[in-house]
């Protein structure tokens, strides 16, 4: 179709399947929801780039194509294998995707958390009929007083009670350490769960991470050291994230290799919000975590498992 300008795109919100990105169109007027793998494409209606897809015109009509995904490595989740590119259901709570080796997933479930509050001093998550998902629900009384410690967050103060408008001066912050690096190279998740917001109540919080760049260079131990434990790359560097590349440059330290079987990890690290533009125009911003120091041990990682995650080595703390 020829593209007329200016453009006149939907007034109505575009609504996608969740894990489905929305593309600039053809024109690069109006966002469209993108075609998956195996689904029919156009130039009006693109494949989704950020999974690593593509329009396939020659093996249909010339106006039209089929999504396929680069080439490569497939993904092994319990003896069932998945194609690179492709999107799959594990549970009704989870949806997948394989990307070249790695299965990444969105939970189709609210992960909240929450405690009581004086407008929910009661809570309970409840599993409705025909629901995958739990919900949470107020109760006025409760029969055993089981979530009595949880309302350690609020000061105790018998002459200044927490009134509904001033839950966050009387909110005892609790934060958890960021959990390890979700990937042992490249961009991968560490999360933690807090209770610092306005409403008192504990929250799961991530934030993007990347322990070395995957194909970052080895490089030779000075004598007598069988470790590089914080290097820093030679030349300052974009971080790419689900297709997008963030606005400024950065020099940050990675952590480095042994010799003698050890491995690197972080131990002291900051969090810093990084501002990213993806190829159709639009900025967003994620936290995302800055090494200052690694340690080096024999207390490794295993495999990227997402399902199958032991590893729990924690770092000493978080520098804001």
């Amino acid at each position: 179709q020829v593209c007329t300008y200016p453009c006149q795109c939907p007034s109505q919100p575009l609504q996608c399947p969740i894990g489905t990105s929305h593309v600039l169109d053809a024109c690069g007027c109006c966002k469209v929801c993108a075609r998956q793998l195996g689904e029919l494409c156009s130039p009006q209606k693109p494949c989704d780039h950020h999974k690593g897809l593509y329009c396939d015109l020659s093996k249909t009509h010339r106006d039209s194509g089929i999504c396929l995904a680069h080439e490569g490595a497939t993904c092994d989740l319990l003896g069932k294998i998945y194609h690179n590119g492709e999107s799959f259901q594990p549970t009704c709570k989870l949806q997948c995707i394989c990307m070249d080796g790695a299965i990444g997933c969105i939970p189709l479930c609210s992960e909240d958390l929450r405690l009581p509050s004086p407008e929910c001093p009661n809570p309970q998550r409840v599993k409705l009929r025909n629901n995958c998902c739990e919900e949470w629900i107020c109760e006025e009384h409760s029969k055993e007083n089981s979530f009595e410690p949880a309302m350690a967050v609020f000061r105790e103060d018998p002459a200044h009670k927490p009134e509904q408008n001033n839950l966050q001066e009387n909110c005892l912050v609790q934060t958890t350490e960021w959990s390890a690096c979700s990937k042992s190279c490249g961009m991968g998740i560490s999360a933690r769960v807090t209770n610092n917001n306005p409403q008192c109540r504990l929250e799961k919080e991530t934030r993007l991470c990347m322990v070395r760049p995957c194909d970052f260079p080895v490089k030779n131990t000075k004598r007598g050291k069988k470790c590089i434990r914080t290097p820093k790359p030679r030349q300052r560097l974009h971080f790419k994230f689900s297709g997008c590349t963030s606005t400024r440059s950065y020099r940050p330290k990675f952590c480095g290799s042994c010799t003698d079987g050890r491995c690197c990890t972080p131990y002291v690290t900051s969090t810093v919000e990084v501002e990213f533009r993806c190829p159709e125009g639009d900025f967003f911003q994620r936290k995302m975590m800055f090494i200052k120091m690694c340690s080096c041990h024999y207390d490794c990682p295993r495999d990227n498992d997402i399902f199958l995650d032991t590893y729990r080595r924690r770092m000493i703390g978080d520098h804001v």
